[in-house]
């Protein structure tokens, strides 16, 4: 088990890997410098074995499918997560480190939007896209994570042992963040120096069509995670409906004797009847959710047995 691994996840960063390689080396002294290539075809994976990475590969596209993979083969104390285009600045990655390994916490957040993020990004609507997804997921689910879509993160073996990887692609910080905060998971923010790419480096990140994965994937993730809230504004929205197209009905009742719309006053009681569905629904899934958090407890009880028994047995070995 390593004390320290930094995970790279890469595809075609010929032009920075080297420099993002040897500074963490520098900053990290004792961390095992991990790069995942995904499909590169520019040379990425040999530029870093020569710089020193321990290099892997892993063939389906996709930055989620790539830390699937990383979080499956891995054992290690502490994960430092960054992005091989040189945007983040390796002199964080010691303090980040310190309180996975000194406070026991399970995931930090490196916070460029409270640094130099709206300054160096060149990138049109990025900035607002992050805000805004920043601002949708703390009201949702009430938190105070600084940064969602940030690239640079700290994480404990208990959290990288049981967290689900279930995005393809780069809504994966997402997921990570609401994960950590549904589950309970101790969260801290660190926030970091943000420089734009260099140039003759492409971002793989594409504006409208990730960002519009992030949004169905904090919609999924509200709907699993908080699903009596999802279902809850479904059937008040029902509810509403059916009430704005009665209320007609019933002050002609009150002034005539007559009901002269049936077809409307059926589809009022139909939508009613829908709505008790979906609030029942939500009532439902929130007591199946609630066993689900039960058994995650047991899985990270599961997890610390697991590494007590790594450390141990690679304690018995060095003796």
């Amino acid at each position: 088990m390593d004390r320290i691994a930094v995970l790279i996840p890469c595809y075609n960063e010929s032009s920075t890997i080297k420099k993002v390689v040897t500074d963490f080396k520098a900053a990290l002294p004792e961390a095992v410098i991990y790069v995942y290539d995904n499909n590169s075809t520019d040379g990425t994976a040999e530029i870093a074995k020569d710089a020193g990475a321990v290099v892997r590969h892993e063939h389906m596209q996709g930055k989620g499918n790539v830390i699937r993979r990383m979080f499956r083969e891995i054992d290690a104390l502490c994960y430092i997560m960054t992005d091989g285009d040189d945007t983040y600045p390796a002199e964080y990655a010691p303090e980040m480190a310190g309180l996975v390994l000194e406070k026991n916490v399970d995931m930090v957040v490196g916070d460029r939007l409270s640094s130099t993020y709206y300054k160096e990004n060149k990138r049109a609507f990025h900035g607002i896209g992050n805000s805004m997804v920043r601002k949708a997921i703390n009201l949702l689910f009430k938190n105070d994570i600084k940064d969602i879509m940030t690239g640079y993160r700290a994480f404990s073996y208990e959290f990288v042992k049981t967290f689900p990887v279930l995005s393809k692609g780069f809504e994966i910080e997402t997921e990570m963040s609401i994960h950590a905060v549904d589950k309970n998971m101790y969260i801290e923010n660190v926030v970091v120096d943000y420089r734009d790419r260099p140039e003759g480096s492409v971002s793989k990140l594409n504006t409208y069509s990730d960002g519009l994965k992030v949004l169905r994937t904090i919609t999924r993730l509200y709907r699993n995670y908080r699903p009596l809230g999802y279902f809850g504004m479904i059937a008040f929205l029902l509810f509403l409906i059916a009430t704005i197209f009665f209320i007609p009905i019933l002050i002609k009742f009150w002034d005539t004797g007559l009901v002269p719309n049936y077809p409307t006053l059926i589809v009022c009681g139909f939508t009613v009847i829908a709505a008790i569905q979906s609030l029942f629904t939500g009532l439902m899934l929130k007591t199946i959710h609630q066993k689900k958090r039960q058994d995650f407890e047991l899985s990270l009880i599961r997890a610390g047995s697991d590494k007590k028994r790594l450390l141990e047995s690679e304690g018995e070995e060095k003796k």
